[in-house]
């Protein structure tokens, strides 16, 4: 997967020598997040998420958008994590897990008019552990992270950029010990993002 983010920046950077055309600012928002799966309360907890955005143009309308975001959820537990759970995790000192991750959304979009676009792509994000140092942790991006597929709208309002996305996540979110435990019960990431940038 690192071999692709790559072929697609490079592709944005050649495209985007000829237009001359590239835009960068900061980028921050709400982040509603939720786990599908028998160990979480089923419904969205609100968070944040806050970071840097680049649009590269590809014509006259079309861009595509790599981001570097840090996002941040807690989690509240369903009554069945405890039952799920119990033999391998004190339950009692995780009744709120926090997930924190670095995404890398990569999305092209398509402009229907002057002031707003559509965008699709896929986004990668590293499970950051307290414990290591964010450098470990981008060196494992790609093995011990969650791939998901990102669609939303985009307002561009002078040098002020408004968005909302729907995110669902493709790939299960718990540790291969926890996998061995309880495989029925699959942890994927749902996501509902509002969010404002602003372009230099």
């Amino acid at each position: 997967m690192r071999k692709v983010i790559c072929f697609l920046f490079l592709a944005a950077f050649v495209s985007n020598a000829n237009a001359q055309f590239i835009k960068i600012g900061p980028k921050l928002g709400a982040n509603m997040q939720k786990i599908k799966g028998q160990a979480f309360s089923d419904g969205y907890q609100l968070g944040y998420y806050a970071g840097l955005f680049a649009e590269l143009k590809l014509g006259e309308k079309w861009q595509i958008q790599p981001e570097l975001l840090f996002n941040e959820t807690k989690l509240d537990q369903s009554s069945d994590f405890r039952d799920i759970y119990r033999n391998i995790l004190s339950v009692d000192s995780v009744r709120k897990i926090k997930l924190s991750q670095l995404s890398i959304p990569i999305t092209l979009n398509y402009k229907i008019a002057n002031v707003l676009a559509l965008q699709l792509g896929p986004q990668f994000s590293i499970n950051m552990d307290k414990n290591n140092t964010l450098l470990k942790n981008a060196g494992n991006a790609f093995s011990n992270g969650d791939v998901a597929m990102v669609g939303g709208v985009k307002f561009m309002l002078s040098k002020f950029r408004l968005s909302a996305r729907y995110l669902i996540g493709l790939t299960d979110l718990k540790s291969d010990d926890l996998k061995d435990v309880a495989n029925q019960d699959s942890w994927k990431s749902q996501a509902i993002q509002l969010g404002v940038g602003f372009v230099f």
